[in-house]
């Protein structure tokens, strides 16, 4: 014989364990879940991402529009107004403050020639949180042809973030971590354009 009788019976305990264990559906359920909790921690954590993205990238749409709406209901402007103004604005993305947006007011003048030439009367910007003046006066500009209209005024909203996902981020240092590079800054822009409405212009003698 090729084994004796404690060989044998050795084998047969080993078999009808490794029998028990694979038809043992204890703990399934446990094991289970430590497989599928990852992806849908992972799955819910996106989905928020994504979701506070897109409202971040509609406040600076808002914003372009905000702006623009109480700049041309008045018929004339100081710097002051405007930094306050957009003050305003900026408020707008909270309670986002992982970064700051920039913001640029531009009133541009069409000429009233046969090709009409649309260039900077006066321009006023927020970038960091710090007021400033934007582009010098008489800069030549492109706007949509539709607009381009000779003898008119239009009111240009730019406004700008570059948005850092909460992932990436980190409340203590202030500052992205790097993990993901590609991500930690994604831009978002946009731009509006409105008409003066109480006048034929909004004027800024101190622009």
């Amino acid at each position: 014989m090729l084994f004796g009788v404690g060989a044998r019976r050795d084998i047969a305990k080993f078999f009808s364990g490794a029998v028990r264990f694979c038809t043992d559906r204890r703990g399934v359920a446990a094991i289970e879940f430590a497989f599928i909790a990852p992806v849908l921690f992972i799955m819910y954590f996106v989905t928020m991402e994504v979701a506070q993205g897109i409202e971040a990238n509609k406040k600076v749409s808002r914003i372009g529009s905000m702006v623009a709406d109480l700049v041309t209901q008045r018929p004339t402007v100081t710097p002051s107004d405007l930094d306050a103004i957009m003050r305003i604005a900026d408020s707008t993305l909270q309670p986002y403050n992982r970064s700051s947006p920039k913001i640029v007011i531009t009133e541009i003048t069409i000429s009233a020639d046969a090709k009409p030439k649309a260039t900077v009367a006066w321009s006023r910007k927020m970038e960091n949180g710090a007021f400033s003046k934007g582009d010098p006066a008489k800069t030549p500009v492109t706007i949509p042809t539709s607009l381009n209209i000779g003898g008119t005024f239009l009111v240009r909203v730019d406004s700008y973030l570059n948005y850092q996902p909460i992932l990436t981020w980190t409340a203590e240092q202030k500052q992205a971590t790097g993990l993901f590079a590609s991500f930690d800054n994604l831009p978002m822009s946009e731009t509006y354009y409105l008409r003066p409405r109480m006048s034929t212009s909004v004027d800024c003698a101190t622009c």
